[in-house]
């Protein structure tokens, strides 16, 4: 929290890097002990605070610590508009702008400016070419850098660069478990440890810098993850679609019923296998006899498949919606889904019960990224999580963790 004051063995220090676990207090540790050091030395000066998106920050970050500032005596004023947060003190007024670093092209928003230090949550997330060009902002006298992140691949740019060589770049590294948050229960801490498997396990709950191996969705070998068609009437129903014309197309529908979804059914076909391809037109009439009738709220469909989603348009028998397709971020929601019962698969389905045993890593890529085969059924149901439950049918238990 005071790292930078003189009285500090680590006050000649350039930047300070905070990872490990989620849910360990990085964020807020992190937050409040910047604004205040922003005030140490600092006066009418401009700072960044920077997220994957402007809202993430506003919700990890912003939010939660305006309260905490006011009880400090400080006097907070968000102009939302202009993404910037006003902070006084004493007399003393400093302001602090938000960004957003989503993609490559993020790095123009931030050009041009002036700065006297500048904080990113989840570093990880954000492109080099962002937060090196907010760094190169900072050119201030006494200006200082903040870091925080959860664990990603160990070939990571920010790993190599930053933490790698935090000596070299005159940064202070701290690591953070679980157990340096003392709110939470020991209780909670356990429910994260069961909610994580694999590789998400390491780097979440461990906090570990750890590449992916094996199988993708490992706990699902495990027969009882598998459940019957619950007897009864559903509250309602979905339909999740990964598109191919060569590779197989698969489609699930999703039937909701006492607060979790249940993949009840599915359709599945490999032209390959089979011996011959079919239209989009013969493939919307097997996404009709899949819903045999059904009331379906949604469909959500591979979002490169623009032929098949316009024919559903077309036919304007179901409301269609382009998937969300991160695959990563998805794989963890699916994973944390799947743990905490949010969705359940049917032992009606067959396919996705192969696909299950067979989804692998690729551990001959540098990135986190999936081998490119028995991935169908993953692929739509991963569809289903991130743009039918997170799209607001259901959102996920700790979908926002990060």
């Amino acid at each position: 929290m005071s790292w930078w004051h003189e009285n500090s063995p680590y006050s000649n220090r350039d930047a300070i890097i905070c990872d490990g676990a989620v849910r360990s207090g990085k964020t807020f540790c992190m937050s409040l002990s910047f604004i205040i050091w922003s005030f140490y030395r600092k006066s009418e000066a401009d700072f960044a605070l920077c997220g994957k998106t402007i809202s993430s920050l506003r919700r990890n970050m912003v939010t939660p610590i305006i309260p905490l500032l006011n009880s400090l005596g400080f006097v907070c004023e968000e102009k939302l508009s202009r993404n910037t947060l006003i902070v006084s003190y004493g007399g003393v007024k400093n302001r602090f702008y938000l960004f957003g670093g989503k993609d490559e092209s993020s790095a123009a928003l931030i050009q041009g400016m002036t700065l006297s230090g500048v904080l990113f949550d989840e570093v990880a997330l954000m492109p080099r070419s962002f937060v090196e060009q907010a760094l190169a902002r900072c050119s201030v006298s006494g200006s200082r850098f903040w870091f925080n992140c959860n664990p990603e691949h160990p070939e990571h740019w920010f790993y190599l660069e930053w933490i790698k060589k935090a000596k070299s770049k005159n940064a202070l590294h701290l690591h953070f478990t679980m157990d340096d948050n003392p709110a939470l229960s020991e209780r909670v801490k356990r429910r994260y440890e069961k909610l994580y498997s694999g590789v998400f396990y390491e780097r979440f709950v461990k906090g570990n810098w750890v590449a992916v191996f094996g199988a993708v969705y490992p706990f699902m070998s495990d027969e009882k993850m598998y459940c019957d068609v619950p007897s009864g009437d559903f509250e309602g129903y979905a339909v999740s679609c990964d598109y191919g014309t060569v590779n197989p197309t698969s489609m699930g529908l999703w039937g909701r019923f006492e607060g979790a979804w249940y993949r009840i059914d599915e359709y599945y076909f490999d032209s390959r296998q089979e011996g011959f391809q079919k239209t989009d037109e013969e493939h919307y009439r097997a996404l009709q006899r899949l819903t045999a009738g059904r009331k379906v709220d949604a469909v959500a469909v591979d979002p490169s498949a623009a032929s098949f989603i316009e024919v559903i348009k077309r036919h304007g028998e179901y409301s269609v919606k382009p998937a969300q397709n991160n695959v990563v971020n998805g794989i963890r929601r699916v994973t944390q889904a799947l743990k905490d019962g949010s969705i359940r698969i049917c032992n009606t389905c067959a396919a996705s019960k192969r696909e299950f045993a067979l989804y692998k890593w690729d551990s001959s890529k540098r990135d986190d990224v999936p081998v490119k085969q028995n991935d169908h059924a993953m692929d739509d149901i991963r569809y289903f999580v991130t743009t039918i439950m997170d799209g607001g049918t259901k959102t996920l238990a700790f979908a926002a963790e990060r």
